[in-house]
């Protein structure tokens, strides 16, 4: 029985279609192991069904593969020359980007005064309206700067006060402690200063009177 020639279209039958599919894939993959064995050719497949389930094959490393293929195409594309085509609009793309150049050269020079004698009334009443643009942008920026500064230091001054506080705390009661043991230092001090006076005052009192002795 003579098979007749496939169409190159989608086949509507889902069932069909994934007959197809099983077949064909296999076919490829021992395609590949024959060529790779072969011709002793390094060669790398990947299949993804319509389901997206990863079907592959490499005669080696599969990374190693690809990461050859990255190199080769860079190399490729670098190593390109240039055509003329791409030459000329390269030469017109450099030509627009000088007159652009030097198009804002001349109006940084109008804007710090310069090269303004030729400037008709309306050239020099937009160069003026752009100046007092740019002051007002400035003095925005500048006065928002100053609020943030500000604001800064109002934080800074409330971590001052508050460390200060702690201090002030801590050596508080630093003192408290020093003054309490002072006062008793000097208490049990005066304990022990008047307690041979009192001694001395009793031994004047013991034993008979002279008189009696003679």
């Amino acid at each position: 029985m003579v098979r007749g020639k496939t169409q190159m279209k989608r086949i509507e039958n889902a069932t069909s279609r994934q007959v197809t599919f099983s077949k064909r894939r296999n076919g490829l993959l021992k395609k590949a192991f024959e060529l790779s064995v072969l011709c002793d050719a390094e060669v790398s497949l990947i299949i993804f069904s319509p389901k997206g389930k990863l079907y592959e094959f490499a005669s080696s490393n599969m990374q190693d593969t690809i990461d050859r293929y990255l190199r080769h195409t860079k190399d490729r594309v670098s190593t390109k020359p240039v055509s003329e085509e791409n030459m000329q609009h390269l030469k017109y793309e450099a030509a627009n980007m000088m007159k652009k150049i030097e198009q804002l050269e001349a109006a940084k020079r109008k804007l710090l005064g310069e090269g303004i004698g030729t400037c008709s009334i309306e050239e020099l009443q937009q160069i003026e309206h752009q100046l007092e643009k740019s002051v007002k942008c400035i003095r925005a920026r500048k006065t928002q700067v100053f609020k943030e500064q500000i604001e800064q230091l109002k934080q800074k001054e409330k971590a001052l006060a508050a460390e200060n506080e702690k201090l002030s705390e801590k050596w508080g009661s630093h003192e408290i402690v020093i003054w309490s043991s002072k006062n008793q230092e000097s208490t049990g001090r005066g304990d022990e200063e008047s307690s041979p006076s009192s001694e001395v005052e009793t031994q004047l009192f013991i034993g008979l009177p002279c008189s009696s002795r003679k």
